[in-house]
């Protein structure tokens, strides 16, 4: 897996994952296929979020969930093009997770899966924007979005998906 990218820090002392390539570049839609056939390297792995050291597994629902769940069906433009190339980050999203939160499962589907409920946490990556004369990277989007994380009966944590992914209105990275 050849991969540009890289944990760095905002003004303000935030963690942010730089992604620097643009690896989906759909100009009206999204393959979303190799987008999962790219999340299927991530499968049997775990990494650790530095916060915490709690280790989050990457199970082998993680690729179709990521790509087929009902918040990503209503994504459309900017913000499914960040979803799809922020699956380039996925280790270091895990690392830079913050301000976990906790709800109980709900769903009877989720009955073994989720026996120990949901963990949201907080994650910021930015993707490059691209002059269009020069063809140079012009600026950075930073784009705020809820890391979703199931606590499975068997004791561990599962990443699940990419919830509420936005851009962030401040300044973009230069």
């Amino acid at each position: 897996m050849n991969k540009n990218v890289s944990i760095i820090y905002d003004t303000f002392g935030r963690k942010v994952v730089l992604i620097n390539d643009i690896r989906f570049k759909g100009k009206r839609k999204e393959d979303w296929k190799a987008v999962e056939e790219y999340l299927k390297e991530y499968v049997g792995n775990f990494y650790e979020i530095a916060e915490s050291s709690e280790k989050i597994f990457i199970s082998s629902d993680f690729p179709d969930e990521y790509t087929g769940s009902e918040s990503r069906l209503t994504l459309k433009g900017a913000v499914a093009k960040a979803k799809a190339n922020a699956s380039q980050g996925i280790p270091e999203l895990i690392q830079i997770a913050a301000s976990k939160s906790y709800s109980e499962n709900t769903k009877k589907k989720h009955a073994s899966d989720a026996k120990y409920g949901w963990y949201r946490y907080d994650v910021r990556f930015a993707l490059p924007v691209y002059d269009d004369v020069s063809g140079q990277i012009h600026h950075y989007n930073i784009y705020f979005a809820k890391m979703l994380v199931r606590h499975d009966a068997d004791g561990k944590k599962y990443l699940y998906d990419l919830l509420g992914i936005k851009k962030e209105t401040s300044s973009p990275l230069e």
